[in-house]
């Protein structure tokens, strides 16, 4: 208790104890520390109603522990001064307050670390995020490919550095057995001295400790993150090695994310690749053209097709093939990929469109898919300046010959759908191009496509005669290029079908006159 003057008037054994220079007599800035001090002076300031009402007037530290300093203001001016040691409740504050710190800190980093699907991008937010906020430095190292270590390097305040290093990661301890997945070597057994310069960033000085742990990752290690410390500041602590495995732990599961993503991109892209529909162009005299715009934007592949086997001697006809999977997406585009292989397989037998075709439907039949098929198949060959083309559709919408008159034929062609019946019956037909004259293969794509003036027209076999009558003379290439154009403009903005379309031309022919006579002359494109 000290009066209004800051002369001591009173302690208690508890006091005298904490306080032994606090004697009645003495002034209480010599016998206190200075918070206390200062807190008294200020109850014997205006406001001191203010002061009371508040509570805890300060609070400081007495022999290494903290106390909160409560008054208590007699009429006659005295104040007592009644001291509780607060250290283990501000020792479970400021723990709290860092849990809460590392709880934020992980939410941020797992939001950060899976908003990408790009491995680098992961190994640079992993060793900014750790050198930011764990360490001075940090590196984040992938598997070994080849001889060379992956590895993502950065300083706190500056960038992540990319590099590939043929080093030996058994060369440093802990480094090995992080990288295939086991347990975290104790930061202690770790000699900062023996770190390789490699692992150490340009200009970051001596180190004075180090942390390594695995980033776990699905099923496989994900790599290992290495925590750098300059030497001069405090070592790692047993609880900041276990908060660096749990963000070990996220890294490792964000960088296995996006290694796995760019597998099965790659693989996908492989797959994408077979199932796409080729580029055509002409081969021995006949021009090929062909379009194909999948059901959804996004979309690569779905279930149109079309395919061009050109012969095996010159001469002889190539094989054109047309088809519609029922349905579209990927599943579609698994049984196109199906029945184009079995095409393929058949080719021996292209000159037997009926033959092709009842072993295309008994393959079907045999598999676990449900789905069924139409198509067209045609063998085309170039016969002095004309080619000739036998037609034969299973279920498919016929094909349509442009002549160079402005008329547009029907292919006297028709069959059942591939995949339903116990056996396929078609009826070929065979028809001759003119120069200047093609053959137009599509799907209902087309035809089925939905849009107009109101929405709900469709675009007809009426409207795609009438765009063909007016691509006479023109080549393979800008017929099939009009028909999607028009068909897209017809749908606007509208969902679709898939849509393939397929030309076959004659090409223009000029005469070459004889060589000095002695020649007929022949016909070229």
């Amino acid at each position: 208790m000290a009066d209004a003057t800051g002369l001591v008037v009173q302690r208690n054994d508890a006091a005298q104890t904490l306080l032994p220079a606090a004697c009645p007599g003495t002034p209480l800035a010599d016998a206190v520390p200075p918070w206390l001090a200062a807190a008294h002076l200020e109850m014997r300031a205006p406001g001191l109603r203010a002061v009371q009402e508040r509570g805890v007037s300060s609070s400081g530290v007495i022999e290494g522990r903290r106390f909160a300093a409560y008054p208590s203001v007699r009429d006659d001016g005295r104040v007592a001064w009644w001291l509780m040691d607060d250290t283990d409740h501000q020792l479970a504050r400021e723990a709290l307050h860092m849990e809460r710190e590392r709880t934020a800190f992980l939410a941020r980093a797992s939001s950060t670390l899976l908003s990408s699907l790009n491995l680098g991008r992961c190994m640079d937010v992993t060793a900014q995020l750790a050198a930011e906020n764990l360490a001075d430095a940090a590196l984040a190292i992938a598997p070994a490919r080849g001889h060379r270590l992956p590895m993502v390097t950065c300083v706190r305040g500056g960038t992540p550095v990319t590099a590939q290093k043929a080093v030996a990661p058994d060369a440093v301890p802990g480094l090995a057995e992080a990288l295939r997945g086991f347990p975290p070597v104790p930061s202690r057994w770790i000699d900062p001295a023996a770190a390789p310069a490699w692992m150490i960033p340009e200009g970051f000085g001596p180190v004075g400790a180090i942390v390594i742990t695995p980033l776990p990752g699905h099923g496989v290690p994900a790599g290992a993150l290495v925590l750098l410390r300059k030497e001069g500041s405090v070592a790692f602590t047993e609880e900041e090695e276990v908060f660096a495995r749990l963000f070990a732990a996220r890294s490792g599961a964000a960088m296995s994310a996006a290694r796995l993503y760019a597998e099965q991109t790659a693989v996908t892209e492989v797959l994408m690749r077979e199932l796409l529909p080729p580029a055509l162009h002409q081969i021995s005299g006949v021009d090929f053209a062909g379009s194909y715009r999948p059901s959804a934007d996004h979309e690569r592949i779905g279930g149109d097709f079309y395919d061009l086997h050109p012969a095996a001697v010159e001469g002889e006809p190539s094989l054109v093939a047309l088809g519609d999977v029922c349905g579209k997406g990927l599943e579609a585009a698994v049984l196109t990929g199906k029945i184009r292989n079995t095409l393929h397989a058949l080719l021996p037998l292209a000159d037997d469109h009926q033959r092709m075709l009842s072993l295309l439907n008994t393959a079907l039949l045999s598999t676990r898919h449900t789905r069924f098929a139409t198509l067209v198949l045609a063998s085309a060959a170039r016969r002095e300046n004309g080619v000739d083309v036998r037609l034969t559709s299973a279920g498919h919408p016929s094909p349509l010959i442009v002549r160079t008159n402005g008329t547009v034929e029907e292919a006297d062609t028709r069959g059942t759908l591939v995949g339903v019946l116990p056996e396929v019956r078609a009826r070929t037909t065979a028809v001759t191009l003119a120069p200047g004259e093609s053959c137009v293969l599509y799907t209902d794509g087309i035809t089925e496509a939905k849009g107009g003036p109101l929405g709900d027209s469709v675009f007809g076999e009426e409207r795609l005669k009438r765009a063909l009558a007016g691509c006479v003379g023109m080549p393979a290439e800008g017929i099939v290029e009009h028909v999607q154009m028009l068909a897209s403009q017809w749908l606007g903005d509208r969902s679709h079908d898939d849509m393939a379309v397929l030309a076959i031309s004659a090409p223009r022919t000029h005469h070459l006159s004889a060589v000095d006579g002695h020649t007929r002359g022949r016909y070229t494109a």
